[in-house]
Protein backbone atom coordinates (compact mmCIF):
# COMPACT_ATOMS: atom_id res chain seq x y z
CA UNK A 1 0.00 0.00 0.00
CA UNK A 2 0.76 3.51 -1.00
CA UNK A 3 -0.20 6.85 -0.45
CA UNK A 4 -0.82 10.26 -1.86
CA UNK A 5 -1.10 12.88 0.48
CA UNK A 6 -3.19 16.36 0.80
CA UNK A 7 -0.77 18.89 0.15
CA UNK A 8 2.47 18.40 -2.12
CA UNK A 9 4.26 21.01 -1.00
CA UNK A 10 5.13 18.99 2.52
CA UNK A 11 5.02 15.56 1.58
CA UNK A 12 8.71 16.03 -0.80
CA UNK A 13 11.41 17.09 1.18
CA UNK A 14 12.65 20.42 -0.04
CA UNK A 15 16.31 20.12 0.64
CA UNK A 16 16.19 17.08 -2.17
CA UNK A 17 15.76 17.34 -5.97
CA UNK A 18 12.54 14.98 -6.97
CA UNK A 19 15.15 12.36 -8.31
CA UNK A 20 16.65 12.18 -5.11
CA UNK A 21 13.61 11.28 -3.38
CA UNK A 22 12.75 8.49 -5.36
CA UNK A 23 16.15 7.00 -4.93
CA UNK A 24 15.87 7.43 -1.26
CA UNK A 25 13.04 5.20 -1.63
CA UNK A 26 15.17 2.83 -3.69
CA UNK A 27 17.53 2.53 -1.08
CA UNK A 28 15.17 1.61 1.55
CA UNK A 29 13.37 -0.91 -0.23
CA UNK A 30 16.47 -2.35 -1.63
CA UNK A 31 16.17 -1.47 -4.98
CA UNK A 32 19.04 -0.78 -7.60
CA UNK A 33 20.04 2.21 -8.85
CA UNK A 34 19.79 1.14 -12.53
CA UNK A 35 16.00 -0.24 -11.64
CA UNK A 36 15.23 2.70 -10.00
CA UNK A 37 15.97 4.91 -12.72
CA UNK A 38 14.21 2.64 -15.25
CA UNK A 39 11.26 2.88 -13.42
CA UNK A 40 11.49 6.87 -12.79
CA UNK A 41 11.44 7.06 -16.54
CA UNK A 42 8.60 5.14 -17.10
CA UNK A 43 6.81 6.55 -14.00
CA UNK A 44 6.84 9.97 -15.36
CA UNK A 45 5.62 8.56 -18.93
CA UNK A 46 2.98 7.60 -17.04
CA UNK A 47 2.25 10.58 -15.17
CA UNK A 48 2.48 12.65 -18.83
CA UNK A 49 5.83 14.68 -17.34
CA UNK A 50 8.97 16.04 -19.14
CA UNK A 51 12.30 13.62 -17.06
CA UNK A 52 13.87 16.45 -16.85
CA UNK A 53 11.64 17.58 -14.11
CA UNK A 54 12.89 15.14 -11.81
CA UNK A 55 16.35 17.29 -11.27
CA UNK A 56 13.99 19.76 -9.48
CA UNK A 57 13.08 20.83 -6.00
CA UNK A 58 9.50 20.71 -5.12
CA UNK A 59 9.54 24.99 -4.60
CA UNK A 60 10.79 25.03 -8.43
CA UNK A 61 7.08 22.89 -9.40
CA UNK A 62 3.70 24.13 -9.52
CA UNK A 63 1.28 21.93 -7.58
CA UNK A 64 -0.52 19.97 -10.41
CA UNK A 65 2.72 19.05 -11.75
CA UNK A 66 3.93 18.42 -7.78
CA UNK A 67 1.34 16.15 -6.94
CA UNK A 68 1.72 14.06 -10.59
CA UNK A 69 5.08 13.32 -9.11
CA UNK A 70 3.76 12.33 -5.80
CA UNK A 71 1.51 9.95 -7.81
CA UNK A 72 4.66 8.78 -9.63
CA UNK A 73 6.62 8.16 -6.17
CA UNK A 74 3.54 5.86 -5.05
CA UNK A 75 3.74 3.54 -7.81
CA UNK A 76 7.61 3.56 -7.35
CA UNK A 77 6.95 0.10 -5.29
CA UNK A 78 4.14 -1.14 -8.07
CA UNK A 79 1.95 -1.35 -5.30
CA UNK A 80 -1.54 -3.36 -5.67
CA UNK A 81 -3.43 -0.47 -3.35
CA UNK A 82 -3.26 3.28 -3.44
CA UNK A 83 -5.05 5.53 -0.19
CA UNK A 84 -5.52 9.15 -1.97
CA UNK A 85 -6.09 11.26 1.24
CA UNK A 86 -7.51 14.78 -0.31
CA UNK A 87 -5.36 14.65 -2.91
CA UNK A 88 -7.10 17.05 -5.21
CA UNK A 89 -8.19 19.41 -2.44
CA UNK A 90 -5.18 21.88 -2.01
CA UNK A 91 -5.17 22.38 -6.10
CA UNK A 92 -7.11 24.96 -8.40
CA UNK A 93 -9.93 23.50 -9.69
CA UNK A 94 -8.61 23.52 -13.09
CA UNK A 95 -5.97 21.04 -11.97
CA UNK A 96 -8.11 19.14 -10.00
CA UNK A 97 -9.97 17.38 -13.19
CA UNK A 98 -6.90 16.99 -14.77
CA UNK A 99 -5.02 14.81 -11.59
CA UNK A 100 -8.35 13.27 -11.41
CA UNK A 101 -8.27 11.65 -14.87
CA UNK A 102 -5.01 10.56 -14.19
CA UNK A 103 -5.62 8.27 -11.26
CA UNK A 104 -8.62 6.96 -13.20
CA UNK A 105 -6.61 6.15 -16.38
CA UNK A 106 -3.63 4.90 -13.74
CA UNK A 107 -6.47 2.46 -11.88
CA UNK A 108 -7.37 1.12 -15.35
CA UNK A 109 -3.96 0.79 -17.18
CA UNK A 110 -2.07 -0.44 -13.92
CA UNK A 111 -5.18 -2.56 -12.65
CA UNK A 112 -5.09 -0.60 -9.22
CA UNK A 113 -7.31 -0.96 -6.00
CA UNK A 114 -7.49 2.76 -5.01
CA UNK A 115 -8.94 4.45 -1.63
CA UNK A 116 -10.00 7.90 -2.19
CA UNK A 117 -10.82 9.83 0.87
CA UNK A 118 -12.71 12.99 0.03
CA UNK A 119 -15.19 15.58 1.55
CA UNK A 120 -15.95 17.12 -2.25
CA UNK A 121 -18.90 14.97 -2.88
CA UNK A 122 -19.23 16.04 -6.76
CA UNK A 123 -15.02 14.24 -6.99
CA UNK A 124 -15.97 11.21 -5.21
CA UNK A 125 -19.11 10.84 -7.22
CA UNK A 126 -17.13 11.04 -10.51
CA UNK A 127 -14.40 9.04 -8.90
CA UNK A 128 -15.35 6.33 -6.41
CA UNK A 129 -17.21 2.77 -7.50
CA UNK A 130 -18.52 1.97 -4.31
CA UNK A 131 -18.66 4.62 -1.75
CA UNK A 132 -18.44 4.53 2.31
CA UNK A 133 -19.96 7.58 4.04
CA UNK A 134 -18.88 8.27 7.69
CA UNK A 135 -19.67 10.83 10.74
CA UNK A 136 -17.40 10.76 13.50
CA UNK A 137 -14.98 7.66 12.57
CA UNK A 138 -18.40 5.31 11.93
CA UNK A 139 -19.67 4.18 8.55
CA UNK A 140 -23.10 5.32 8.65
CA UNK A 141 -23.52 4.31 5.09
CA UNK A 142 -22.04 1.93 2.05
CA UNK A 143 -23.64 1.86 -1.18
CA UNK A 144 -21.98 2.06 -4.85
CA UNK A 145 -22.00 5.11 -6.42
CA UNK A 146 -24.80 5.07 -8.61
CA UNK A 147 -27.17 3.99 -6.02
CA UNK A 148 -25.85 6.32 -3.44
CA UNK A 149 -26.86 8.71 -5.20
CA UNK A 150 -29.94 8.24 -6.27
CA UNK A 151 -31.20 6.31 -3.23
CA UNK A 152 -29.90 8.13 0.06
CA UNK A 153 -30.93 6.72 3.41
CA UNK A 154 -29.19 7.65 6.22
CA UNK A 155 -30.27 11.29 7.70
CA UNK A 156 -26.37 12.73 7.77
CA UNK A 157 -26.31 11.45 4.23
CA UNK A 158 -29.30 13.34 3.08
CA UNK A 159 -27.53 16.29 4.85
CA UNK A 160 -24.01 16.33 3.31
CA UNK A 161 -25.82 15.41 -0.51
CA UNK A 162 -27.70 18.49 0.43
CA UNK A 163 -24.52 20.35 0.62
CA UNK A 164 -23.28 19.77 -2.70
CA UNK A 165 -23.11 22.90 -5.00
CA UNK A 166 -25.66 23.79 -7.26
CA UNK A 167 -24.83 22.87 -10.59
CA UNK A 168 -26.64 26.23 -11.99
CA UNK A 169 -27.24 29.71 -9.79
CA UNK A 170 -30.89 28.88 -10.94
CA UNK A 171 -31.39 25.35 -9.81
CA UNK A 172 -33.61 25.41 -6.97
CA UNK A 173 -31.96 23.09 -3.90
CA UNK A 174 -33.60 21.99 -0.59
CA UNK A 175 -30.27 22.52 1.97
CA UNK A 176 -30.66 20.72 5.25
CA UNK A 177 -29.59 22.31 8.28
CA UNK A 178 -28.09 20.17 11.11
CA UNK A 179 -28.85 21.72 14.44
CA UNK A 180 -27.15 20.80 17.82
CA UNK A 181 -23.67 19.77 18.72
CA UNK A 182 -21.82 17.11 17.82
CA UNK A 183 -20.60 14.80 20.12
CA UNK A 184 -16.66 14.13 20.01
CA UNK A 185 -15.14 11.68 18.03
CA UNK A 186 -13.58 10.49 21.40
CA UNK A 187 -16.46 9.63 22.60
CA UNK A 188 -16.95 5.95 23.72
CA UNK A 189 -20.37 6.68 25.00
CA UNK A 190 -23.35 4.19 23.85
CA UNK A 191 -25.72 5.68 20.68
CA UNK A 192 -25.67 6.68 17.37
CA UNK A 193 -23.11 9.50 17.11
CA UNK A 194 -24.99 11.43 14.70
CA UNK A 195 -27.83 10.93 17.27
CA UNK A 196 -27.49 14.50 18.76
CA UNK A 197 -27.49 16.23 15.46
CA UNK A 198 -30.31 14.17 13.65
CA UNK A 199 -33.60 15.39 13.15
CA UNK A 200 -35.51 11.99 13.46
CA UNK A 201 -33.49 11.03 16.62
CA UNK A 202 -35.89 8.76 19.02
CA UNK A 203 -35.30 9.69 22.39
CA UNK A 204 -34.18 6.58 24.47
CA UNK A 205 -33.31 4.72 21.29
CA UNK A 206 -31.17 6.19 18.98
CA UNK A 207 -29.33 8.01 21.76
CA UNK A 208 -28.80 4.58 23.66
CA UNK A 209 -28.43 1.92 21.49
CA UNK A 210 -25.49 2.02 18.43
CA UNK A 211 -27.52 0.76 15.07
CA UNK A 212 -25.96 -2.22 13.26
CA UNK A 213 -24.73 -1.55 9.70
CA UNK A 214 -27.09 -3.75 7.82
CA UNK A 215 -28.07 -4.61 4.54
CA UNK A 216 -31.59 -2.77 3.27
CA UNK A 217 -31.72 -3.14 -0.03
CA UNK A 218 -28.82 -5.50 -1.92
CA UNK A 219 -25.31 -4.00 -1.32
CA UNK A 220 -26.69 -0.45 0.34
CA UNK A 221 -25.90 -0.49 3.66
CA UNK A 222 -27.12 1.54 6.77
CA UNK A 223 -26.46 2.37 10.38
CA UNK A 224 -29.80 3.62 10.96
CA UNK A 225 -32.45 2.60 13.55
CA UNK A 226 -35.10 4.58 11.69
CA UNK A 227 -34.45 3.25 8.01
CA UNK A 228 -34.02 -0.50 9.63
CA UNK A 229 -37.78 0.26 11.55
CA UNK A 230 -39.27 1.44 7.69
CA UNK A 231 -37.97 -1.19 6.37
CA UNK A 232 -39.82 -3.85 9.18
CA UNK A 233 -42.55 -1.89 8.19
CA UNK A 234 -42.69 -2.20 4.47
CA UNK A 235 -41.78 -6.16 4.98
Amino acid sequence: MQMVFQNPYSSFNPTMTIRQSFYEIGKVFKIGTEETEKRCKQLMENVRLPEDLMNRHPNELSGGQLQRLAIARALLLNPDFIMADEAVSALDVSVQAQILNLLLDLRTSLGLTMMFISHELTVVEHVCDEILVMYLGTVVEKASGEELFQNILHPYTQALISAKPKEHPAMETHRIMLEGEAKSAMDAGGGCKFAPRCRFCQKGKCDVEMPPLKEITPGHFVACHKVEGEMKKNG
